[in-house]
């Protein structure tokens, strides 16, 4: 076996078994190639191999990271997309980035049914799972009133509830792209990394809508899955718009 392999080897076996914990950073890339009595270049390959591997994540000028561990995106249940990850014991932390009312987009108004001129609340927020930005969600909200409240600590599901407005149901689309230069400078990765990227529209009981998302979720933070029953969720495949 190659020198490379074997230092990939003893590695992945250190991440699995928790000696270096998801988010952690590996030692310096000069540390590891004394500690294992190899040039830089061998153990370069050897990060190489973990990063194929999905166990690290090199970002240049930063250093090498463990992999957070991959969480599950759920199709089958109607709730915000922090309630779903802190339901998983992920570590979770919301960081608003915008909280204003605004005129939105012609496309965002036509989603919502707004009158023209109506405001609406935007509200863009980066989740840091494990540490490390994982997702960007841009919401646009009916409800202005919302503006005061506390979203680092509050779900926009809940802070609806709290404003008399129960969720009802959502449609929503999830697709993979390329991750664009402006989310990719918020969110820490190369322009063009493979993300998830989902757009909801959420409704109330009376089918009124009352948010639109659009989630970019970084591949690596993040799966999806479904549970399938006979008289379970339904869920349509199709080829792109």
């Amino acid at each position: 076996m190659a020198r490379y392999h074997e230092i990939a080897a003893d590695l992945a076996a250190k991440i699995r078994n928790g000696q270096y914990a998801p988010g952690a950073t590996l030692p310096p890339q000069r540390e590891l190639s004394a500690a294992y009595q190899v040039t830089l270049m061998t153990l370069r390959q050897a990060l190489r191999v973990l990063s194929d591997d999905g166990l690290v994540v090199q970002q240049p000028g930063r250093g090498t990271f463990v992999a957070p561990a991959t969480m599950a995106y759920q199709l089958d249940r109607l709730r915000s997309l922090e309630e779903d990850l802190r339901d998983q014991g992920g570590d979770v932390r919301t960081e608003v980035l915008t909280k204003l009312v605004r005129r939105p987009p012609a496309a965002v108004a036509a989603s919502l049914d707004l009158p023209v001129g109506r405001s609406a609340l935007l509200l863009e927020r980066v989740r840091h799972i494990g540490g490390r930005p994982g997702v960007h969600q841009v919401s646009w909200v009916v409800p202005t009133g919302l503006r005061e409240t506390d979203f680092t600590a509050v779900s926009l599901y809940a802070a609806l509830a709290g404003a008399g407005l129960v969720v009802g149901r959502a449609s929503e689309r999830v697709r993979p792209e390329a991750l664009p230069g402006i989310v990719a400078r918020i969110l820490g990765e190369p322009q063009g990394t493979p993300v998830f990227v989902s757009e909801r529209v959420t409704y109330t009981l009376d089918g009124t809508p009352v948010v639109t998302d659009r989630a970019t979720i970084l591949g690596r933070v993040m799966e999806i899955r479904t549970e399938r029953a006979a008289a379970g969720v339904s869920v349509r495949w199709q080829r792109p718009a």
